[in-house]
């Protein structure tokens, strides 16, 4: 069940009439919401439906051991929760992808071996509720967060159906004192909800499908039939793409829950203007990139022991980023990519600063591009594929994919990039004083217009494989 659907419409149209009809009954609210959430998440394969459940009571039981127990047993009972976590990601993930390496390792050492290679299904949005139960275990221990009061909360915490499949990765800091309380729909929520679904469902629906099919896919699936600018367009194509899928789905996860009485934080802010990589990852995906801070990164030792280990820890975190969206070397290499700029990065400034530094301009623009380069080993399927990719940046041909309108959507993908920051709230603000009736016609033709020039069917959000 995909966000910009008519049967997802009509299932949050029911959740919606219910949950308010329940606003006064809290607990009740809360396990309709986890009902509907496990029947939305139900609608790709119920079977794992069980995994959600047993994943919720692993995390709540491990968390309330941790309240409850000495000091002493602490460590080991938090380092057992995370090991737990980590391995119900792994099997589903990873067990393939490690089992495979290690085949043609052996056969290279002439040890070849029949592997036990099972034909494992990935659960969608592992990676999302895997790593929101590790912060909220990791986040007990540390006194950040008290252990939910019970399991009806964890439960909603981990399958709340707006972030389940594709994030943003809420903390259970920021959604379990929402749920202890009967929420409230302000206008000022209504609106901004409102407005983000419309603004969602024009990214994903108009400007990243539009590129996707008749751009980024057939280029990408055989790049050595198309010319330099095809590759190119492709290139940046891609990069407003993926932007648009994303951030669409986190809009219209933040518009939903706003709707339904629930704030959740903020995800991109305008990635494309950042003039450097560590400012692209404060501005992309910022839900895993604090996530990989706040879990990896600082506990590595972060940037405490001078500039060696800090550059150290920084590359084993881009790493494990770079894996933890897929089970390829080619998402490894990616991570490789942004976790060396970002070690150069921080060596230019240790050993220059003060003395020379790029201008603003020079800086966006080289970040840009080195993004792009990433957003090539990210999309392509083999090394192979991305090299051919990189090739043909120098082939002469005809322009035979590349039209006026895809090229307005590539200029105004990354013009949006320009707009003022926050401009949903702010125009959010200047909206809720509107009248009902007038509100609701603004936004209603906003939707009918998407309508109107976006293309027959969806295709899933990007990162639904993650």
């Amino acid at each position: 069940m995909l966000f910009p659907t008519l049967a997802f419409g009509l299932f949050f149209l029911f959740v919606y009439v219910v949950a308010w009809s329940l606003d006064r009954e809290n607990g009740r609210r809360k396990l309709f919401l986890l009902l509907a959430s496990w029947f939305f998440y139900a609608q790709w394969d119920w079977r794992f439906v069980g995994l959600l459940i047993l994943s919720a009571v692993l995390n709540w039981g491990v968390a309330a051991l941790i309240a409850r127990d000495d000091v002493g047993r602490k460590k080991l009972l938090v380092g057992l929760g995370v090991a737990a976590n980590l391995l119900i990601l792994g099997i589903f993930k990873y067990y393939g992808f490690f089992v495979e390496q290690a085949g043609e390792l052996l056969a290279r050492f002439g040890w070849e071996r029949d592997l036990p290679l099972l034909e494992i299904v990935l659960p969608v949005g592992i990676s999302f509720f895997t790593f929101q139960g590790i912060s909220y275990v990791v986040d007990v221990w540390r006194g950040k967060t008290p252990p939910a009061r019970s399991l009806l909360d964890v439960m909603l915490l981990m399958s709340f159906f707006p972030h389940l499949v594709a994030g943003p990765i809420v903390r259970a800091s920021d959604l379990l004192p929402q749920f202890e309380r009967v929420p409230r729909l302000t206008r000022e929520m209504a609106t901004h909800g409102l407005l983000l679904i419309a603004w969602g469902l024009f990214k994903k629906t108009v400007i990243a499908s539009e590129l996707a099919v008749n751009l980024v896919d057939p280029v990408f699936f055989d790049p050595s039939a198309h010319s330099a600018v095809d590759i190119a367009a492709a290139t940046y194509g891609y990069a407003v793409q993926i932007y648009c899928d994303f951030s669409a789905y986190s809009d219209m996860a933040i518009g939903t829950a706003a709707l339904l009485g629930y704030s959740f934080p903020r995800n991109f802010d305008q990635p494309y203007r950042a003039n450097s990589m560590q400012s692209f990852w404060r501005r992309w995906h910022i839900s895993l990139s604090s996530w990989l801070r706040d879990y990896l990164y600082v506990p590595l030792g972060g940037g405490r022991k001078g500039l060696f280990a800090s550059c150290r820890n920084v590359m084993i975190t881009m790493l494990l980023g770079g894996l933890w969206h897929g089970a390829a070397w080619t998402f490894v290499a990616w991570g490789a990519l942004h976790g060396a700029v970002q070690v150069v990065e921080r060596v230019w400034r240790h050993f220059m600063e003060g003395r020379a530094s790029l201008p603003q301009w020079l800086g966006v623009i080289l970040t840009f591009h080195i993004v792009c380069l990433g957003w090539i080993l990210f999309r392509a399927e083999t090394f192979g594929m991305a090299m051919q990719m990189l090739q043909g940046l120098g082939r002469m041909g005809p322009v035979e994919l590349l039209t006026p309108f895809l090229l307005t959507l590539i200029v105004g993908g990354l013009a949006m990039h320009w707009l003022p920051p926050r401009a949903v709230e702010g125009l959010a603000v200047r909206l809720q004083a509107a009248p009902s009736l007038t509100l609701g016609v603004l936004i209603g033709v906003a939707i009918l217009l998407v309508e109107a020039v976006r293309p027959e069917g969806v295709a899933p959000f990007i990162y639904f494989q993650f």
